[in-house]
């Protein structure tokens, strides 16, 4: 698509920022109250190959409560099995939010393959609403989504998951949470050091 018609598009968007993360049975470091010189200890099984990936969209626009859009994608580790987000995962994802946010989408993501390759880019190419811009590389804290998960992991850190379902289970709702807390969605966004203003006319 010619960069006057995406210019265009762009006008009035959300700023949406996205990026993937995964979570295993072993759950990830944290820390916790307990007595002086005794470590609280979580013991897990270590039984279980089962990870839940997850991919999500921070939305910021002046003048609009922030928004969190996301899918989660739970793998039992069975041969063949894809763990990752496939392109029409993220397809389904960008359309989902462009349709609840009403208003063409700018969104900023890394150069993993399926935000490159010849599919993605047809998708993009083919939507007038939509607006791609890559991020540079090993830029993670420009993106507000790693805010996102490092707080689901930190509630990760104390959870002894017994099945790959029962995880899946609590990251859906530690995100649903973040959701319905737009002033943590905007803490992600200042933790990045990124001022989103207003377009100027």
């Amino acid at each position: 698509m010619a960069g006057g018609k995406k210019s265009a598009a762009a006008a009035g968007a959300w700023l949406c920022f996205e990026d993937e993360s995964g979570q295993s049975l072993r759950p990830p470091k944290a820390t916790t109250w307990g007595p002086q010189g005794c470590t609280p200890v979580a013991k897990v099984s270590g039984k279980g190959s089962g990870r839940v990936s997850v991919a999500g969209l921070v939305a910021a626009k002046p003048g609009q409560r922030s928004r969190l859009f996301y899918r989660t994608r739970t793998s039992r580790g069975r041969k063949g099995e894809r763990k990752g987000f496939t392109e029409a995962d993220y397809a389904a994802l960008l359309t989902a939010a462009h349709r609840q946010l009403k208003a063409p989408v700018v969104v900023v993501w890394d150069g993993l393959n399926t935000h490159t390759s010849k599919v993605m880019r047809h998708f993009v190419d083919s939507h007038d609403w939509l607006t791609v811009v890559q991020l540079t590389a090993y830029a993670p804290d420009l993106n507000p989504a790693e805010g996102a998960w490092s707080h689901v992991k930190r509630h990760l850190g104390n959870l002894a998951a017994r099945s790959v379902d029962q995880l899946a289970a609590v990251v859906r709702t530690l995100l649903k949470r973040i959701q319905h807390r737009p002033g943590l969605i905007d803490g992600f966004i200042a933790g990045t050091g990124l001022s989103i203003q207003p377009q100027a006319p």
